[in-house]
């Protein structure tokens, strides 16, 4: 099979499943495991503080400079997936990955700061925005309607609105139940185990997004690889009741295996 999918044609995919657990562990109140998917020749950075916001620890997109995901020493998190409808797509939108790093370097609750962006919504393309900071959790989707406060228990988000079973979101669900039975080493082996599913739904289970049905299956499973688009790092992030933050990201870059695995650990900083 050869596809080809031009990159000025199509919306950017990036971070194309986040799978989360909230309050939903002993040890840990938040438990996410994260693949971020793009066209291999968008030039990005791997997860570092930043030293233009020494604060602020997450990848960087080398062409829009936004993120995709990251978390702050304060406890703020946040991350994005593109909501995937390219009848819909605007090449002059603004850049969805500013979203997380205006959020991440500022001082808006969450709570404000999706009240504010809402207001912008049709300036953006569709995307998925999940926020955290010490009121809680919430989610907002400009394809979605009014922000929500998310609950405890496990979720799910890729390029549809929140917890929508297509099969990697149910696949990665699943496999984070199992997983939340380890902890420390073991469970962050369970997590990139979980980011590192190759396995395809069977056709009748696939989306219809409006890319075809060949690129569906392309899209579908928990790890993506095609010979100009895929998986490009999977990221997992364990912050504890003991507020010890673990930030683990193997970057691919199209390659068989990690070329590169960044590891943080620090402690959040008291409020």
């Amino acid at each position: 099979m050869h596809l080809v999918l031009q990159p000025r044609a199509y919306s950017p995919l990036f971070m194309c499943l986040i799978i989360f657990a909230c309050d939903a562990h002993p040890s840990y109140k938040l438990v996410l495991a994260a693949n971020r998917d793009e066209f291999y020749e968008r030039p990005a950075a791997p997860a570092d503080f930043w030293k233009d916001h020494p604060e602020v620890l997450a990848g960087r997109d080398l062409k829009e400079k936004g993120t995709w995901l990251g978390i702050t020493r304060q406890g703020r998190f946040a991350a994005i997936t593109n909501y995937r409808d390219p009848s819909s797509f605007m090449f002059d939108a603004k850049s969805r990955g500013k979203l997380v790093k205006d959020f991440l370097c500022g001082k808006r609750s969450a709570e404000k700061f999706l009240d504010k962006i809402s207001a912008q919504g049709v300036k953006y393309n569709g995307y998925n925005l999940i926020l955290q900071d010490t009121a809680g959790f919430y989610y907002y989707s400009n394809r979605g309607g009014n922000k929500q406060k998310i609950e405890a228990g496990i979720h799910g988000l890729s390029n549809h609105l929140l917890d929508t079973p297509w099969p990697k979101v149910s696949r990665g669900k699943k496999l984070m139940k199992e997983a939340l039975k380890y902890k420390g080493s073991a469970l962050e082996d369970k997590l990139f185990a979980l980011l590192a599913n190759r396995r395809y739904p069977p056709p009748e289970k696939l989306p219809a997004t409006g890319v075809g049905k060949d690129w569906e299956r392309v899209l579908s499973p928990v790890f993506i690889k095609s010979p100009h688009y895929g998986t490009r790092s999977s990221t997992v992030l364990l912050v504890g009741k003991n507020r010890r933050v673990t930030f683990v990201e193997k970057v691919f870059d199209g390659g068989d295996e990690p070329w590169l695995v960044s590891r943080f650990n620090f402690t959040l900083d008291k409020p």
